[in-house]
């Protein structure tokens, strides 16, 4: 079978400029892929890379005719293990870039069957939970505007960044606007592990669910220290980068933070779930900025998940796709019904 692919980079603006404790953000470089069988029919992926994690949209273009070549020369889409295995071969690191790749190689084969991405998985799209939408800091009253507008919007659901000098403050403003949301926290390594635990007892005086990646990733037993003390449930993110960090942070976290953009693929995102669940955590799917390209595909693994992120698109001014129907923050992966991750041109 001859499989044609291609890719281009692309910068999308931001809603909102959008910052975390290690900067801000105002636009989304991706890098989009398309792999066209014979028969024309096109399966479509998204990077989106992280300076955090050693990538850009330079290295992902730099790397990417490589990837392709795989899938040109494995030259059959149904046979998802191959390509994966022989990317994770040819290039070790850039997992966004081998993500795309992955997520467009699954889009073709689920949509040359005619069936949604999840129902080739044979999973219950009933069973996704809903997403969060992420509050990114800012001055407290902005802050405060954001969580009312987005629970104005119908999301039930707020993640708040942290990691400052007035992350109590900023917790206030969102509990005076949004009384009644769920609300989680990130602080983005931020904080020290003293400082973690002492922080959640206060979070959860207002409430919040849980605490996510409060300490640096280089320092396990900093998380750990966290872990055994703190008043909340511990998400592990940054800690939790590939299938074997999560044996490693089964005894420092209550619930595993994967993303697409750190597993490098989506059969390795299903085999972290795994992992997570046979050491008896909690299981979130989490996104950076980014297209429907990606984000739909992540949702595609939401009635695997206790928790859901998927964000990165709703936080864009512009996005050249459309994606699974996140309004309201539900993940309606049987409302429309389409073939592969349900990320189209739009």
């Amino acid at each position: 079978m001859t499989l044609d692919a291609a890719f281009e980079r692309i910068s999308m603006p931001l809603e909102n400029p959008f910052t975390i404790a290690r900067g801000t953000q105002t636009a989304a470089e991706n890098v989009i892929v398309r792999i066209t069988d014979e028969a024309g029919t096109t399966g479509v992926g998204g990077a989106a890379p992280a300076p955090r994690y050693g990538e850009t949209a330079e290295t992902v273009a730099a790397v990417l005719p490589d990837l392709l070549d795989v899938v040109e020369r494995v030259g059959d889409p149904h046979a998802l293990h191959a390509v994966e295995a022989e990317m994770a071969g040819v290039v070790n690191d850039n997992p966004a870039a081998r993500a795309a790749v992955s997520i467009a190689v699954h889009d073709l084969a689920a949509k040359r069957l005619g069936v949604p991405l999840h129902r080739l998985w044979g999973l219950d799209a009933a069973a996704a939970p809903a997403t969060s939408f992420t509050i990114g800091l800012d001055d407290t009253d902005r802050v405060r505007e954001k969580a009312a507008a987005a629970v104005e919007a119908g999301y039930p659901i707020l993640k708040l960044k942290l990691g400052t000098d007035r992350d109590r403050e900023l917790v206030a403003a969102v509990r005076e606007a949004a009384p009644d949301a769920r609300l989680r926290v990130d602080a983005n390594e931020a904080w020290t592990p003293r400082e973690a635990v002492r922080k959640s007892e206060w979070l959860a005086d207002h409430g919040v669910e849980f605490v996510e990646q409060p300490v640096p990733a280089k320092d396990p037993e900093g998380l750990r220290f966290a872990y055994e003390r703190s008043a909340l449930p511990i998400a592990a993110d940054e800690s939790c980068v590939t299938l074997t960090d999560v044996s490693a942070i089964a005894d420092r976290c209550d619930i595993a933070n994967l993303k697409l953009m750190k597993t490098g693929g989506l059969l390795e995102a299903r085999r972290m779930i795994a992992a997570a669940r046979a050491h008896g955590l909690e299981v979130m799917c989490g996104c950076m900025i980014e297209s429907n390209a990606s984000i739909a595909a992540a949702a595609q693994l939401a009635p695997l998940l206790d928790y859901a992120d998927l964000d990165g698109s709703l936080l864009l001014a512009e996005d050249p796709y459309d994606g699974v129907d996140l309004t309201g923050g539900e993940i309606r992966l049987a409302e429309r019904d389409l073939a592969g991750t349900g990320a189209r041109p739009s």
